[in-house]
C-alpha cells in the first residue's frame, strides 16, 4: 500500500470553499482506499488529508481523472500555502486489509 499525509493552509477565509471542493466526487477513484479531508482545530486556515491507496501507480494515475484534474485546478486558487508532506507505507487499520 501506499500512503500520503499532507497540510496545506488556505487563504484567509476560504477554508469552506476549499474542504468543498476537496470533497467532491471523491469515491470511483480507482486503487484509492481511503481518502480523509480534516480540518485543523489548531489553525483557523489549516487543512490535512490522509489517503491510503493500493500503490503509488494508482496514486499517480488519480492525477489524470478528469474530475481530479477540474478539482485541482478550482482548489489552487483557494489555497495559500502548503506545509508538511509525507509518503507512508500502510499496513493495516481498521477498514484496511494488511498487505491490500
Amino acid at each position: 500500500m501506499y500512503g500520503l499525509i499532507g497540510s496545506f493552509k488556505a487563504a484567509a477565509e476560504q477554508r469552506e470553499a476549499l474542504l468543498a471542493i476537496l470533497l467532491e466526487n471523491v469515491s470511483g477513484m480507482p486503487g484509492c482506499l481511503a481518502y480523509v479531508v480534516a480540518e485543523d482545530p489548531d489553525d483557523p486556515d489549516g487543512i490535512w488529508i490522509t489517503e491510503v491507496w493500493d500503490s503509488a501507480d494508482s496514486h499517480k494515475a488519480s492525477l489524470a481523472i478528469p474530475t481530479v484534474k477540474d478539482a485541482i485546478a478550482r482548489a489552487m486558487p483557494l489555497i495559500a500555502g502548503f506545509g508538511q508532506r509525507t509518503e507512508t507505507r500502510p499496513v493495516g487499520g481498521l477498514g484496511l486489509q494488511a498487505g491490500a
